[in-house]
């Protein structure tokens, strides 16, 4: 028995491989694009993490969204990573790059949804009225003016 190879696509293969693997995709506030307007005392990752813990010492309860957002957006995310693996295994660097890409506008997507349909638990009386007083009338929590849920993004970047 013989085997006679028509194309040899071993080497395509083993880069698409390599550039998926040796990705990660991460999603929410990259700290180089994290400013808020001159005078806020705190970035927008900063902020991110605070809402995220929470900051007992501030009288902050934690809102989890990040990590939430993440988890239920969990089974389209396989599915954009396997569609990557199934392009790196055919050869294909930039379809498996690009499944990264999708799985990061995904993330993005379901974190940015997460804090849209507001996170637990309800803003505090004091917090409405602060809000109201600046002229603002939502109540949604961690939505206040949109500039923090508009800053969660991704990035994709090799591993360390």
């Amino acid at each position: 028995m013989s085997v006679k190879v028509t194309r040899d696509k071993v080497a395509s293969t083993l880069k698409a491989i390599h550039t998926l693997v040796s990705k990660d995709v991460l999603v929410g506030v990259p700290s180089d694009r994290a400013e808020r307007p001159a005078g806020e005392p705190i970035n927008n990752a900063e902020l991110g993490y605070i809402m995220e813990f929470g900051a007992p010492e501030a009288n902050i309860p934690a809102r989890p969204h990040l990590v939430p957002g993440i988890e239920h957006a969990e089974k389209r995310l396989g599915l954009r990573l396997k569609a990557g693996a199934d392009a790196a295994l055919r050869g294909d660097a930039i379809g498996a790059e690009k499944a990264l890409v999708q799985a990061g506008i995904e993330g993005q997507n379901a974190v940015r949804a997460e804090i849209t349909a507001g996170v637990s638990p309800a803003l505090s009386p004091a917090t409405i009225e602060a809000r109201r007083r600046r002229g603002r009338t939502g109540t949604t929590p961690l939505l206040d003016t949109g500039e923090y849920r508009n800053s969660i993004t991704f990035v994709i970047r090799d591993k360390t």
